[in-house]
């Protein structure tokens, strides 16, 4: 699958280190939640994950047919609908392809953006199962 991710959270209010060989990440909550704000929150961290396998499926994807592909834009943002029965999620991705590419392209690449395999995994269900070590 890929390397073990090791999440360690101490003492200090809500700095939490994330271990992901060779790399560290730390994450944190706003100060007005009580945080230090010295990372983003584990919201932002999902959105990231999200907006980075769309800008980066679509670079592999632009690259593979030789289109004029500059960058990649994406702003990210979450919302909830509530009902009596459940909450839904929505996370809107506004998308922005700077280059010489025409409609059709973009339109191509707006499709395989919503292909990556972070947005299949959050589009289908997910069963996490925690258990004690």
């Amino acid at each position: 699958m890929g390397r073990e991710i090791k999440v360690i959270i101490g003492k200090e209010k809500y700095t939490t280190t994330i271990n992901i060989e060779p790399h560290q990440i730390i994450a944190d909550e706003p100060t007005d939640l009580g945080g230090q704000d010295l990372g983003p929150d584990p919201l932002e961290l999902l959105l990231s994950s999200l907006g980075a396998c769309k800008a980066m499926t679509v670079r592999m994807y632009a690259d593979r047919k030789e289109w004029a592909l500059e960058s990649v834009e994406i702003a990210l943002s979450v919302g909830e609908q509530k009902s009596e029965h459940q909450e839904t999620t929505f996370i809107n991705c506004h998308i922005k392809f700077i280059g010489d590419l025409d409609d059709k392209q973009r339109q191509r690449l707006l499709m395989i953006a919503d292909r990556c395999p972070i947005h299949k995994k959050l589009s289908n269900p997910i069963v996490i199962a925690s258990n004690l070590i």
